[in-house]
């Protein structure tokens, strides 16, 4: 009897994680990618995602059930394929241009009973309206009547010591009951808990709520965090305290700004589709976003100020940033907020250098020098900025040794620290 094939176009920090997960799951996995760079170096055993470590790529590819490959013909005669690549905006407009190519591409390959999934973030109907007529058209197939479609949003969070893929809540979705069945069925095989929703809309529309709801409270902190400098409040102790209440509050931290493949990205489409299809301005969502997009601007004149009071100007200031991923623990540099305000404090005329131990030195702008954490670093550093609050970094030297250090991420205390 053979096994189950599974196909996951795209291997990122979703499609990875969720393709080595099926091997061990006893899947045979197609991992798809059309980065040359990236299968080459997932086929030598190497990881980029923080989340599947050398070794366990390495038990994949031993057990002869992985093939990282760009080549679409490996697709054919799957069972199951998962399509989960990015879905950027261009200017401000919902890029789809990667899920078009892929279902354009896999489209040959749909046969009778097959199942395709489309993972990636996406505006209700994205399921529906596009995948769907590029599979039907390029298979000569119909759904439901021939292959089953459906949609479940991903939930990784890079780095989460805690939640993974196996153990988050996986919501499940298709386009018909037989769909549904078929979609919920695979991820039981590789998830503990599957969560079935009406309809793929219903699920592309979660995925939306989830990050919206990060993105508005996110963005209600950083504004809280600039008035709060100008009244003289501390802003992380307000936060701690409201925060023992036990009912009726989550807590959110201010910080530099958000980054990721999801915040700064997933409430725009959403904000984009309601403005497209009913002609209205989602507020909440736009006002977040110029909030939360505002923050590096704001931390580079915060930095600006904190030399001036010193009688040191920017320009020709030496600046030593700690972290340039978007959050703590990880390399993913994706919309990374210090990203902008390294460029933002470049431009300024500041001599930026940066420690960033968990990022590719690939993918760093060539304008930023990556240096080791130091005391001699430290000490030469006109100011030094806390962006990415990694552990594993000495915090204690960089309080005793920094002339000033400008904290956004509350990891700093003392004389010489000034905090978002």
């Amino acid at each position: 009897m053979s096994r189950e094939k599974l196909v996951v176009v795209g291997q990122g920090y979703v499609g990875l994680p969720l393709a080595v997960a099926a091997v061990e799951s006893g899947l045979d996995v197609v991992g798809l990618d059309l980065d040359t760079d990236r299968i080459k170096r997932l086929g030598s055993g190497e990881s980029f995602v923080e989340d599947i470590s050398d070794q366990r790529l390495g038990a994949a590819l031993a057990t002869g059930r992985y093939l990282p490959t760009s080549d679409y013909a490996d697709a054919r005669d799957f069972d199951v394929c998962v399509i989960s690549v990015p879905t950027p905006l261009r200017d401000g407009v919902p890029d789809l241009s990667y899920v078009e190519q892929a279902g354009a591409a896999l489209a040959p390959y749909v046969r009778p009973g097959c199942t395709v999934i489309l993972e990636s973030t996406t505006y209700p109907g994205t399921t529906e309206e596009l995948l769907r007529p590029l599979l039907e058209n390029g298979s000569g197939l119909r759904s439901p009547d021939d292959f089953h479609l459906g949609y479940s949003p991903e939930r990784i969070d890079p780095g989460n010591p805690v939640w993974g893929l196996e153990n988050t809540p996986k919501v499940v979705s298709g386009m018909g009951p037989a769909a549904l069945d078929r979609v919920d069925s695979f991820y039981r095989r590789i998830v503990r808990q599957t969560v079935p929703v009406d309809s793929t809309r219903v699920a592309e529309l979660t995925k939306l709520i989830e990050n919206t709801f990060r993105q508005v409270n996110i963005a209600l902190v950083n504004e809280l965090a600039t008035f709060s400098h100008q009244l003289g409040i501390d802003i992380w102790q307000a936060i701690d305290a409201a925060a023992t209440k036990p009912f009726g509050f989550m807590s959110f931290r201010p910080g530099p700004g958000i980054g990721g493949h999801c915040l700064p990205i997933d409430p725009c489409y959403l904000s984009w589709q309601v403005k497209r299809r009913l002609g209205r301005q989602f507020r909440f969502v736009e006002l977040a976003s110029d909030i939360n997009h505002a923050m590096p601007e704001y931390v580079a004149q915060r930095v600006m100020a904190g030399l001036s009071s010193r009688g040191r100007p920017l320009r020709g200031a030496r600046l030593l940033m700690i972290g340039l991923a978007y959050k703590r623990n990880t390399g993913d540099l994706r919309d990374s907020p210090a990203i902008d305000l390294a460029g933002r404090l470049h431009a300024l005329g500041a001599r930026v250098r940066a420690v960033e131990p968990y990022a590719d030195p690939r993918q760093v702008p060539t304008e930023l020098a990556l240096v080791e954490l130091t005391e001699d670093e430290v000490r030469d550093a006109d100011a030094v900025v806390v962006v990415t609050d990694h552990d594993g970094l000495d915090y204690d030297m960089i309080i005793k040794t920094a002339r000033y250090v400008f904290d956004s991420r509350d990891r700093c205390r003392g004389p010489l620290v000034e905090r978002l």
